[in-house]
């Protein structure tokens, strides 16, 4: 079972050490950092994606040329990219509170897809608790591959609203 805040953690983990291996300047890392640790919504491949660390084997430099030849091959015959996961950074600690998820700009987490609605889902902190309700919205709600109206939540569940695909840290 993944904890709380774990993903958040690995990707500032990465940015020390990319910071630390002169890969990125003081500012950048700075500018990172607050996106990750600020932000509800983390793109983990904007924050870090860019960065590559050498690998000191054979299979390191393997897997590097793997992913480099899936990727151009790819893009060579058209094949549909997954989305990636947006990271859904959650604070387990603080006060209990209410969220609402939708395309609608008024919503507390805005996503832009339009397989959204407009107030999708809400999200009530109780006791420590997350617990996610689906708001009657047009395309669903899935945690984990199963429809649902309403549940509680836990880190590292995989969340779909539409074809928006979020990671709960």
């Amino acid at each position: 079972m993944a904890t709380a805040g774990a993903e958040r953690s690995r990707l500032t983990d990465k940015l020390e050490a990319a910071f630390a291996d002169g890969l990125i300047s003081e500012q950048t890392f700075h500018h990172r950092l607050d996106a990750v640790l600020g932000m509800s919504l983390i793109q983990p491949d904007q924050v870090v994606g860019d960065l590559t660390f050498r690998g000191r084997g054979i299979r390191a430099r393997m897997t590097a040329a793997m992913s480099t030849m899936i990727a151009r091959l790819e893009d060579l015959f058209g094949e549909p990219r997954v989305r990636p996961w947006t990271l859904l950074a959650l604070d387990w600690t603080g006060p209990d509170r209410e969220l609402i998820i939708g395309r609608h700009h008024a919503c507390d987490v805005v996503l832009g897809d339009l397989s959204v609605s407009r107030h999708h889902a809400r999200l009530v902190r109780r006791d420590g608790r997350w617990i996610m309700q689906d708001l009657a919205s047009t395309n669903g709600t899935v945690i984990n591959g199963l429809r649902v109206g309403r549940c509680e939540l836990r880190p590292g569940d995989r969340i779909m609203l539409g074809d928006a695909r979020l990671r709960l840290d």
